[in-house]
């Protein structure tokens, strides 16, 4: 796994309804039940709360916002020390098992939850603690959620979630208009050569590094002030399918500060538990070294380039 220094993801199989679970996390209130001292303790207005926290012993406001898209349900919860003045940022996605396995028979919910912590703000404890609270916390959602739905112990999931994060120094839209257009993929995808011209930005042929047939489209769409990218690959001689979706998230937002330039480019990618894979992307370096090719090719169209040197994290005083 690449993680930029700033963000921290942690995932979990939930065996019960994505709509289950989404309409669960839209309430604050049920955060008494699985978090580690984040209690609610009194309702600001329909998706604002102020309550204790884990990290803090002064109260902090939590909000709830619910993102839209047409496959998979979605929250950002927003906290902060005063009301409506929110500096962390935490989106949490919820993909149907059939997101990652179309036509699969498993049921339940692959949730995929990213902690954002400005530099500029955060304590030394909120990066220090933040793998142990959350991890623990996302064990407890699962277990919360899966006793509602009769469970008694915890379900195994098929897949793992596994995520690479890091920086770029560009404007997002600059890598909007990149990404949207698959005859780019020569230039970042070394693991795929285009197989003859591409005629069209959203689907093409390819061919792999054991110059298999891959079939490749692409999606992207807007989410909150943020997109997501979406390829999928398909191996036409062999059956096999592999979505990959990419977040692309400005800076400014993730770190609520409007002069924090660039965005963070998070990879999400989705393993079969005790399964090497047979194609496609085989383990997260794939991915983590596609990236590191795209921010250097976007920082350098943005003309930004002493930054590739000074690492994969945004820093607030990078110049």
């Amino acid at each position: 796994m690449v993680t930029e220094r700033n963000t921290f993801a942690t995932s979990a199989y939930i065996a019960t309804t994505p709509e289950t679970a989404y309409e669960y996390l839209c309430s604050l209130k049920n955060l008494d039940e699985w978090t580690l001292y984040s209690r609610m303790r009194e309702q600001i207005d329909e998706d604002t709360w102020v309550g204790t926290a884990s990290g803090y012993q002064t109260p902090l406001y939590y909000h709830v916002k619910r993102l839209d898209h047409p496959q998979f349900y979605g929250i950002e919860w927003h906290c902060g020390l005063e009301y409506q003045k929110y500096y962390q940022v935490y989106p949490v996605l919820l993909f149907p098992a059939n997101y990652i396995e179309p036509g699969t028979d498993e049921k339940g919910v692959y949730l995929h939850w990213i902690s954002f912590v400005d530099p500029k703000r955060r304590s030394p404890l909120i990066m220090e603690g933040i793998h142990t609270v959350h991890t623990s916390e996302c064990r407890s959602l699962k277990g919360n959620l899966e006793r509602k739905a009769g469970l008694k112990a915890a379900a195994q999931g098929r897949y793992y979630v596994d995520s690479s994060t890091m920086y770029v120094n560009a404007p997002v839209e600059l890598a909007v208009e990149f990404l949207s257009d698959l005859r780019n993929m020569d230039d970042w995808a070394h693991l795929l050569h285009a197989d003859g011209e591409i005629a069209g930005s959203t689907s093409g042929e390819f061919r792999d590094e054991y110059d298999q047939k891959v079939k490749v489209t692409l999606r992207i769409q807007q989410v909150n002030k943020w997109y997501l990218v979406e390829h999928e690959f398909f191996y036409p001689d062999y059956g096999f399918y592999q979505r990959c979706p990419l977040l692309l998230m400005p800076t400014a937002h993730v770190f609520q500060d409007p002069q924090a330039p660039g965005f963070i480019l998070h990879q999400i990618a989705f393993w079969k538990v005790g399964e090497q894979l047979p194609h496609g992307k085989l383990q997260i370096e794939d991915f983590g070294s596609e990236q590191l090719n795209i921010k250097r090719l976007l920082e350098g169209k943005a003309g930004n380039l002493s930054t590739l040197a000074q690492g994969l994290s945004y820093m607030p005083d990078a110049k």
